[in-house]
């Protein structure tokens, strides 16, 4: 069984209960290790829009990373995402942020995430469930990033 985190986020409609719906459906990939708490943050980048509720989710798998980016469109797509601008406005948004100790650079899918050390409302939901764990090509686990963010944002 791998470990793989996700990151959660909403900004339209009702937030918690698309961000609910994200963790039921997450069980889909496996066994849901640990669930952050939600917290409201202020949206990063983009266009003027209201602030969002995120979370992060640990999971253990056997599916790939390809099987859980997969997983995460869907789960998308049953909130109701639409496709629109970067950083826009969202249903919901499920990141994989980290899979075991895989790196991996493809098109569409990079492995760890490739922001996760300059995002605050990705790092702190984080770690709360994954702490300790290594962040590939960093030589950090996920709280050493966290400090080092935190102390040089």
């Amino acid at each position: 069984m791998t470990r793989a985190a996700f990151g959660l986020g909403s900004n339209l409609g009702d937030r918690r209960a698309f961000l609910e719906a994200a963790v039921r459906g997450l069980a889909e990939a496996g066994q849901v290790l640990a669930v952050s708490s939600f917290r409201e943050t202020e949206p990063v980048g983009g266009p003027p829009q209201p602030r969002f509720l995120n979370a992060a989710v640990a999971v253990g798998t056997e599916r790939s990373p390809r099987e859980l980016l997969a997983l995460a469109q869907e789960l998308e797509r049953r909130a109701g995402r639409t496709r629109g601008g970067r950083w826009g406005p969202r249903t919901l948004d499920v990141d994989l942020l980290l899979y075991g100790d895989i790196l991996l650079r493809e098109p569409d899918l990079v492995l760890p995430h490739p922001r996760l050390g300059e995002r605050l409302f990705v790092l702190e939901p984080l770690a709360e469930v994954a702490l300790d764990w290594p962040v590939p090509g960093t030589g950090r686990t996920v709280g050493e990033l966290l400090a080092d963010l935190r102390h040089h944002p």
